[in-house]
């Protein structure tokens, strides 16, 4: 049975149409994209890995090396397996730099212009012999169906059709950064269509040709060495070569490396293809075999590699040929779709803009575009001048095939070492390449046309090292890799790594980003587009600052130093998706130049630890739990805290201190602590700038007073060793409302106190008053006498003074503290009179009460002096001889007195009571809790004791005495020019 060419053309046309009206039906969201974007979809799409060698050349190549044509296969899904350690990291540097093919991940990784150039022209000439396999296979496979066809014609127009598809298909966008979610589809579709149409003809051959699975098996049974004939090669040669290759191209092949890792989808979709993607291929190598033997089933004159057709064909399934045909037609088209779109902005971002063409194009976009087209033109025209000079040489499709597999695979060690191995130079990368490729040359592609005569030699070699000497690829393979790697090791160890090799290296690695010094000098995004324009044009530097900005989600009229470093960086990103990274990156620096200045590294670490745990979500989800954990602890903490990097610009600021300052975080981060608001701007810039790290200030906030405490510490480099500084912590505490707390409970027990003194003062006052009242009466009975007159009216007056004495001193202690938490300033305080007036207050405080003949004694030496509230500390004094007192036995001594210690002065209240458990002794300090009996303590005197030596920057402690009672200790600092003698002041018992 044969067609005509015309009906061949015209359905292979149409064909085409439905794939294009496919992907514009996608694009048009007419297919909605929880469809476009299914994880399945994208699993197909990865199916453009079986080309014509897949669908027509397998059954070839089954026939030649048996059941070894699995091993083309089985590589795929090796490579499947290596998805967490391979895939997933190149898939995260093509996102995050905007990397939209091999070359510009290589040129990123081992930076300069050589690289990209270098990589490109190898990537192009490796892609040209499997170009011209798609031509040969569409070619061959019209001639199976229609022998009069004119190959020349055949070819011609397969390949103009071609350049128009591609074009429409992947041409009609400006950037080749957006995803095309309809040639993805479109690819999909195609995979699936090749898929059925190879397990239907496989279904049909096993019911017409050998009238089922039991007339398959009985046949079997009759030729015993069908199955031998696969069997045999299997076991007999090595799979490692082909395992190798295959693996390798699984993604690193144009096309491969176009739909996995350029045309990803957003949602996470490798988890599906990692099982999905192994699962079309086998269900396609399915009918291998059985087209295999149904083809010597027939006695086909055919070549085996297009049993696929041949086999329908020879029994008239004129319907079911087509439909095959249609299929190898759809597997090469979209070989070739895919591969012109991959190469094409690589061709033109590595060998045609360095050349300077487009430089102050004033419109890039249409400029790029049109070159990008003629470059798909050429590419596919460059194919089919491959198949050419190729057409007289009797190359299977897989042996062709697999030139291009062992060219593709000599990036593989390049592409290890960029995720793996820090080391790597881009001279030893191009060293590799270059050894690779001329293994490459000598021991495939020369064979192609020179005489056997003239490569006996590679051959002879192969034999010697034990190669099959009918399969050259698998030494080429061998000889190719292994000087490609030891290149590369060798030269990257004897060559010293560049500056930017080092920062390329540790971007890709997920190590912490270098430190770049300095600033850009654009002020703003306004500047941003001025200077790209002369490089890029108008146009095309506005819109990649909008873009920028809208990805970044900065405002227009952004001015932070940080931000606009940020997005100086996300300018550079999204040029590398339509320049290459090099261009890119010489174009931000020529134009976006960075100043002088501070390393910027804290705000950039912490992006990088905040990206890094992201990253870590799918893989540890516990990791990812702590980080969201700590991150709510800073927000809900109720202090302030403002992270400052080394150039004072702040990087955190956190809701609590966003709620007491009224400063938003927004903007707050990323601006100097000077130029914040005032008063904060002033108050933390000049508190970052000073020599204490912990000062406590008042500053009025909407109409009222606030007292703030604040901490700051200081980060290094290197904890232990010092170093510069990197920045610091700022905490703010908003004290206002503790402290209007502490004074009123000083207050509250001030008022306590107050009825216990009173009660005192009316002792004391009673015993005066009783001697002026008798002095009075006498006095009216001696006028006459002035003597006596003038003696009595001394006493009345020196019991007067002893009055007015015991009132202000009351007066004195009852006005200490006030409610409203206002601090009075500290002054010098004389240590000497301070524990004369405790005693004294004290003793009258326990005058009522019948201090059970318990007596005082105080005793200092002269000269004490310390800086605070002599009231405040009257109180505390005065609160803890009352407690001595309390816990003393009837006739008992408490006992006050001061030393002067190292810088402080220790005040010391002791007492011969029953003493405290040593498990209390610092409960003792807690607010509301007591030793004494229900309604004779509130538990807070000890507490308010604790808090006003805290506030003199003091301390206090308390410890049993040997021999029984409580000694309690407080240590305050010594005011400058305490001289103390050594000769005790005056003491006092009573």
């Amino acid at each position: 049975m044969t067609l005509e060419l015309g009906p061949l053309l015209a359905a292979s046309i149409a064909y085409l149409l439905v794939l294009f009206f496919v992907a514009y039906a996608a694009e048009r969201n007419l297919i909605p994209s929880r469809v476009t974007q299914h994880p399945l979809v994208y699993a197909l799409a990865l199916g453009v890995y079986a080309t014509s060698w897949s669908y027509f050349g397998s059954v070839g190549y089954a026939a030649r090396h048996g059941f070894r044509y699995l091993g083309i296969y089985l590589g795929v899904t090796l490579a499947c397996l290596l998805v967490p350690v391979l895939w997933r990291p190149l898939l995260r540097l093509t996102r995050e730099l905007q990397l939209t093919s091999l070359a510009d991940l290589l040129a990123f990784r081992y930076p300069g212009q050589s690289t990209g150039t270098a990589v490109t022209l190898f990537m192009l000439a490796g892609s040209l012999p499997y170009l011209a396999l798609q031509v040969r296979a569409v070619v061959e496979s019209a001639k199976v169906l229609s022998p009069s066809a004119s190959p020349t014609l055949v070819g011609t127009s397969f390949c103009a059709v071609l350049i128009v598809f591609s074009v429409l298909f992947g041409a009609r966008h400006l950037t080749p950064r957006e995803r095309h979610e309809g040639l993805m589809l479109a690819i999909a579709f195609e995979s699936a269509v090749k898929a059925v149409a190879l397990v239907a003809v496989g279904a049909w051959a096993v019911s017409s040709v050998f009238g089922g699975v039991d007339g398959l098996w009985a046949w079997l049974k009759a030729h015993p060495e069908a199955v031998q004939q696969l069997q045999r090669p299997a076991r007999e040669a090595s799979w490692a070569p082909l395992l190798v290759l295959s693996c390798a191209a699984a993604f690193l092949t144009p096309r491969s490396y176009h739909v996995a890792f350029t045309e990803a989808p957003e949602r996470d979709a490798l988890s599906t293809a990692t099982w999905a993607f192994p699962l079309l291929l086998l269900v396609m190598n399915l009918a291998v075999p059985v087209l295999l033997w149904g083809g010597e089933a027939l006695g086909l004159p055919w070549p085996a590699d297009f049993h696929v057709l041949a086999v329908p064909a020879s029994q008239g399934a004129t319907g079911l040929a087509l439909v095959a045909f249609l299929g190898g037609v759809s597997a090469s088209s979209a070989m070739v779709i895919v591969t012109t779109l991959a190469l094409a902005p690589m061709c033109l971002t590595h060998l045609v803009l360095p050349l300077g063409y487009a430089r102050g194009q004033p419109h890039l976009y249409g400029w790029l575009l049109w070159a990008r087209r003629l470059l798909i033109a050429l590419i596919i025209l460059a194919g089919y001048g491959f198949y050419r000079l190729l057409d007289t040489r009797g190359l299977g499709l897989v042996d062709l095939g697999l030139v291009s597999f062992v060219a593709v695979a000599q990036f593989a060690p390049g592409v290890l070492g960029l995720l793996f191995w820090k080391r790597g130079t881009r001279a030893g990368l191009l060293a590799g390449l270059l050894a690779g490729a001329c293994a490459w040359v000598v021991t495939l592609v020369v064979p192609m046309w020179a005489s056997r005569e003239l490569v006996a030699w590679t051959h002879d070699l192969a034999v010697h090292m034990g190669f099959p000497e009918d399969e050259p690829w698998g030494f080429a393979t061998f000889a190719s890799l292994t000087l490609n790697a030891l290149a590369f090791v060798g030269v990257s160890l004897a060559t010293r790594q560049s500056e930017s090799e080092a920062e390329a290296a540790r971007a890709c690695t997920r190590e912490t980003p270098s430190l770049v010094p300095g600033g850009v000098e654009a002020r703003s995004p306004g500047e941003f587009r001025e200077r790209l324009a002369p490089l890029l044009g108008e146009e095309a530097a506005t819109a990649e600052v909008d873009r920028a900005l809208e990805g970044l989600d900065m405002a227009p009229d952004e001015r932070r130093p940080l931000e606009l470093r940020r997005l100086r960086d996300g300018v550079e990103r999204n040029l590398s998706g339509l320049l290459g990274p090099v261009l890119a990156r010489l174009t931000v620096e020529e134009a976006l130049r960075l100043g002088p200045g501070p390393r910027a590294a804290l705000a950039e670490q912490l992006r990088f630890v905040e990206e890094r745990l992201r990253d870590a979500r799918e893989a540890q989800g516990p990791v990812e739990a702590v980080r969201r954990y700590l991150r709510r602890i800073l927000e809900d903490l109720p202090l302030g805290v403002c992270a400052v990097g080394p150039d004072g610009e702040v990087v955190i600021w956190n809701a609590a201190l966003e709620r007491l300052s009224g400063v938003e975080e927004h903007a707050a981060r990323g601006h100097p602590l000077a130029a914040l608001p005032p008063p904060w701007g002033p108050l933390l810039s000049g508190f970052a700038a000073g020599e204490q790290a912990d000062i406590e200030a008042r500053l009025s906030l909407v109409g009222a007073e606030r007292t703030l405490r604040l901490h700051r510490s200081r980060l290094t480099q290197d904890e232990e060793g010092g170093g510069a500084s990197q920045g610091m912590a700022l905490l703010v505490e908003d004290q206002t409302e503790r402290k209007a707390v502490d004074a009123r409970m000083a207050h509250q027990d001030r008022l306590a106190s107050l009825g216990r003194v009173a009660a005192g003062v009316a002792h004391e006052i009673g015993n005066p008053l009783t001697a002026i009242a008798s002095l009075t009466q006498n006095l009216k009975y001696e006028l006459d006498d002035a003597d006596a007159v003038k003696e009595r009216t001394g006493l009345i007056l020196q019991q007067t003074r002893r009055i007015d004495a015991i009132v202000r001193m009351l007066v004195g202690f009852s006005h200490a503290g006030t409610v409203g938490g206002e601090a009075r300033p500290f002054a010098r305080v004389e240590v000497g009179p301070l524990l004369a007036e405790s005693v004294a207050l004290a003793r009258m405080a326990r005058g009522a009460s019948k201090s059970r003949g318990v007596s005082f004694e105080h005793r200092s030496p002269e000269g004490l002096v310390i800086l605070g509230d002599s009231q405040r500390l009257e109180q505390v004094l005065v609160n803890l001889l009352t407690n001595a007192v309390d816990a003393s036995p009837e006739g008992a001594r408490v006992e006050l007195e001061a030393e002067a210690v190292d810088g402080n002065i220790h005040l010391r209240v002791l007492d011969r009571g029953h003493g405290i458990p040593g498990e209390l002794t610092q409960r003792v300090f807690e607010p509301f809790f007591t030793t004494k009996q229900p309604g004779e303590g509130t538990g807070l005197g000890l507490a308010l004791v604790a808090g006003i030596v805290r506030e003199h920057g003091g301390a206090i402690q308390m410890d049993n005495r040997p021999g029984g009672g409580t000694s309690v200790t407080v240590s305050l600092p010594a005011a400058r020019g305490t001289a103390p003698t050594a000769r005790p002041a005056p003491g006092a018992s009573t």
